[in-house]
């Protein structure tokens, strides 16, 4: 599994990947929405940030989870589907979600036993710091 890394660091502050922690490999937040947001507005948001997921916080602005364009393009598709379906009724694995100090070993197994490709990375007081990805 191979994390993404958004911003270099230098060679000396390399620790090993088991040692490695999730601040150093996530990437930035991104967009950040609320939960009561509309799916078809959620899929706009996407659209207009050139983004293929999201992450969404509850009116207290503490993070929820983290949507992608496949889920809710795929939610809008299928038989189920109604204009009014908002986010929260949506998201997938709710957390706990990694912190900045997560190590790396830690964070790969809980994506591959939730089989995901990214999660959010939260702070002490759960709100959304970064994105944790696999590479492409």
């Amino acid at each position: 599994m191979t994390l993404v890394r958004m911003q270099p660091r230098a060679c000396d502050d390399d620790p090993t990947p088991s040692h490695q922690t999730v601040d150093q490999a996530m990437e930035a937040t991104g967009p950040q929405v609320g939960d009561d947001m509309t799916v078809e507005v959620a899929l706009a948001v996407m659209a207009g940030a050139r983004t293929d997921r999201l992450l969404v916080s509850d009116e207290h602005g503490l993070c929820t989870g983290l949507v992608s364009h496949a889920r809710l393009a795929a939610l809008r598709g299928s038989a189920a589907w109604t204009d009014a379906a908002r986010l929260r009724d949506v998201l997938g694995v709710p957390g706990p979600f990694p912190s900045p100090m997560t190590t790396m070993a830690d964070a790969e197994r809980a994506m591959l036993q939730g089989r995901l490709d990214a999660l959010p990375v939260v702070d002490e007081e759960g709100s959304a710091v970064g994105i944790l990805a696999l590479t492409r």
